[in-house]
């Protein structure tokens, strides 16, 4: 059952929180297993200096994933601790520890790339034969040395680990200022009745047919981010000056090098996301153009996109609901997968509604025994997707951790968005194929237009927007408000078409994006969508072995690169295809949808 009003963390039925029990039993075992924890750090010690021995570098290996599974496990918890109630003092200071800790294991290993580079290749060769468990770890140690131009001295590294206590202060301070800070008064609907407006219920709000309060929404939401523009522009500022400062100690040639060669992605992937989709605007400026018509508005505003076309459907979904659709459009996927999906609805593997001081929006946080999935959940069918995607995230690093070992069970973020998206098509899909109502189905093609059109546009419009501020920031431009904001709004008008009427205030919109704080991350929104898109229509079309093909790309963790682990799945990312083809199942949703609503 929904909760009526936002309660208070202690207040929440617990059949509708996580169960963080599954990783410490209560906070004194997790203090205790930190303090364990520090023993660590002398045994790290002990192997500085001898890392050209294939034995002792074996060892060492050996010790890291042991490191890295109970580090994993600290972090896990204190983090979803703290995203409970991010106003509870106690958990932020859990957390405090808890980075304090990991940058003195950072430090403490700094030595390790260094060494392990200046093994001469012959040598490093021969620690194959002489050490044959060493094969295990050939791929990621070839993946680092790969990046030998890029490793400092160890007196340089012990430096860059020890920035590690400073490198999320603009970041915490964003999401303590948008999470725990940050109010907002109530807004007014046309016939005068107040609404309570939060972080989570904004776009639930923007999704209403009435369209005063959409406006005053809209008003009064970014209203109170421009009363915090310059505040929210300073921790903006301060991350783009973190990205360029780590990119240039590491000697590559811009942020968007190192990010991507951190992952493995060719920077032209990016530039052939951007340039494809503005080949295809014309699809977006048809969608809005259609979306106006069917409104019936002189003029179409920033504030009525997200209204659905078709109103006169009955959305109301409850979380129950939710998982049973969920559950039935993804059984394409074999008993195994819908047995895991039950497993994690049955067992408290996810955080269901809002609560008082509530981290906003929703993830899935990958680990052992099992993923974490964070939800606000409402009872419509933007909830339902959500749901969708992120249970997509959570089999994903289900099957990763099961299937790889420690070193390559975290897949890299470029594929991050393809399980979850690839859940949000095969649901549309389902719910397409059962209706045979005429105003449901459009209903229905409507949402999926805005998947195209919030997932692959917007989110390219994003990722330009993130290139050119890390562009002006390398150029020496202080980001301003007043720079960030008439960039944002030229962006706008640009991705929106003269239909729209791009208002004003959207031009703050840039600063509640948290993305934007996670380095280069947002375009893979829209390139994991065009790989969705591909890979949902081969599992409907071919079955079986489609599925046995995903199956075997969600298993692959990172232990290839991840343009081959997709290629595995039947989609390469290097070339315009997928996203053409994307855009051309958008562009025949928009003429069907057109059809449909006709009469």
């Amino acid at each position: 059952m929904a909760q009526d009003k936002i309660v208070k963390r202690c207040d929440v039925a617990v059949e509708n929180t996580w169960n963080l029990g599954d990783l410490f039993v209560s906070d004194d075992k997790w203090f205790e297993e930190l303090k364990e924890c520090e023993g660590f750090l002398a045994k790290i010690a002990s192997y500085q200096g001898k890392l050209s021995d294939a034995k002792v570098l074996y060892e060492y290996l050996q010790l890291s994933d042991d490191i890295s599974i109970k580090v994993e496990a600290l972090a896990n918890y204190a983090m979803r601790k703290c995203d409970e109630d991010q106003t509870n003092g106690f958990y932020l200071d859990m957390r405090g520890k808890l980075m304090n800790f990991f940058v003195q294991i950072q430090g403490a290993m700094a030595f390790y790339m260094p060494e392990m580079m200046a093994i001469e290749d012959d040598v490093f060769e021969s620690f194959f034969k002489e050490v044959p468990e060493l094969e295990l770890y050939r791929h990621a140690l070839n993946r680092e040395r790969e990046k030998k131009a890029h490793i400092l001295s160890d007196a340089e590294e012990r430096i860059l680990a020890a920035c590690g206590q400073i490198d999320d202060v603009a970041s915490d301070a964003f999401s303590a200022l948008l999470n725990a800070d940050m109010k907002f008064p109530d807004v007014v609907d046309g016939e005068g009745n107040s609404h309570v407006l939060t972080q989570g219920r904004y776009i639930e709000l923007l999704h209403s047919d009435d369209r005063k309060l959409r406006e005053n929404t809209f008003e009064t939401y970014y209203g109170v981010y421009e009363g915090l523009k310059n505040t929210i522009a300073t921790t903006f500022d301060g991350q783009m000056k973190k990205l360029l400062f780590y990119a240039k100690m590491r000697k590559y040639d811009s942020t968007i090098q190192a990010s991507l060669n951190r992952t493995e992605v060719p920077e032209e992937v990016y530039h052939n996301l951007i340039e494809t989709v503005h080949d295809n605007m014309d699809k977006m400026y048809k969608y809005i153009r259609l979306r106006k018509k069917l409104m019936g508005v002189d003029e179409l505003h920033m504030y009525d996109i997200y209204c659905p076309i078709v109103s006169e459907m009955n959305t109301e979904l409850t979380f129950e609901d939710a998982k049973k659709n969920v559950l039935e459009c993804l059984s394409v996927l074999g008993e195994d997968y819908v047995a895991l999906l039950k497993e994690g609805f049955d067992n408290r593997w996810i955080d269901v509604y809002e609560n008082e001081g509530k981290r906003g929006g929703a993830y899935s946080a990958g680990g052992r025994p099992h993923p974490y999935v964070l939800l606000n959940h409402k009872n419509n069918i933007d909830s339902q997707f959500t749901l969708a995607h992120e249970m997509g995230h959570a089999l994903h690093s289900y099957y990763s951790t099961q299937n790889q070992p420690v070193v390559y069970s975290d897949y890299v973020i470029f594929v991050a968005e393809v399980a979850s998206t690839c859940n949000e098509v095969l649901l549309m899909r389902s719910l397409l194929k059962k209706t045979q109502d005429k105003k449901e189905k459009a209903y229905l093609i409507n949402y999926f237009l805005e998947q195209f059109r919030t997932t692959l546009y917007r989110q390219t419009m994003f990722a330009e927007f993130e290139l050119d501020i890390n562009r002006m920031a390398a150029n020496g431009q202080s980001l301003t408000a007043d720079v960030l904001n008439q960039r944002y709004y030229e962006i706008n008008k640009l991705y929106y078409g003269d239909d729209m009427v791009v208002d004003q205030k959207i031009q703050s919109e840039w600063s509640r994006i948290p993305h934007f704080f996670y380095n280069y991350y947002v375009f893979q929104y829209a390139t994991g969508f065009a790989a969705a898109v591909a890979i949902a229509e081969k599992i409907l079309t071919e079955g079986k072995p489609a599925v046995d093909a995903y199956k075997k790309f969600l298993s692959g963790g990172c232990s290839q690169d991840p343009i081959s682990l997709l290629k595995i799945a039947g989609v390469d990312m290097t070339t315009p295809e997928p996203i053409n083809n994307a855009l051309k199942v958008f562009d025949s949703l928009i003429d069907e949808m057109e059809d449909l609503l006709k009469d």
